[in-house]
């Protein structure tokens, strides 16, 4: 079995995942719109350019997600997207690039569990956990 996070946007996912993909790397695989044949009739003119599915893939692991309908989307509490990172400087560079534009609520520091432990909401609402665990490192 394997857990993938799907995150719901309002309006700006693919903006949203171009970010994620500079600051974690990887590959999007799919960034699908609306404007697909079996889709465009369907929804809205103004809404064709919204993603529909985009999948981020990176070193093993996996991030998808999607734009709802703008105000339909609820604020994104509940739940973080954790990330577990190999070696302290590479943690660091991760939590300073998803950081930018968002708001730091853990700062970046060493835990009685980790060599670095940080928590962040980035710009696009989405809560983060950067975690390099000691026995990582």
């Amino acid at each position: 079995m394997q857990l993938t996070p799907y995150l719901i946007f309002d309006g700006d996912c693919r903006r949203a995942f171009e970010f994620y993909q500079k600051c974690l790397g990887g590959e999007i695989v799919a960034m699908i719109d609306h404007s697909i044949p079996e889709v465009a009739d369907h929804v809205p003119a103004d809404f064709r350019s919204k993603i529909m599915h985009a999948r981020l893939v990176t070193k093993g692991a996996i991030l998808m997600g999607s734009d709802n309908r703008p105000g339909e989307t609820s604020s994104k509490g509940g739940f973080s997207v954790s990330v577990q990172i190999e070696t302290p400087g590479e943690a660091e560079r991760i939590f300073q690039a998803l950081s930018e534009g968002g708001k730091v609520t853990m700062p970046m520091a060493e835990t009685f569990w980790a060599s670095r432990f940080g928590m962040l909401v980035d710009r696009h609402g989405v809560p983060w956990m950067v975690n390099c665990e000691k026995s990582a490192a």
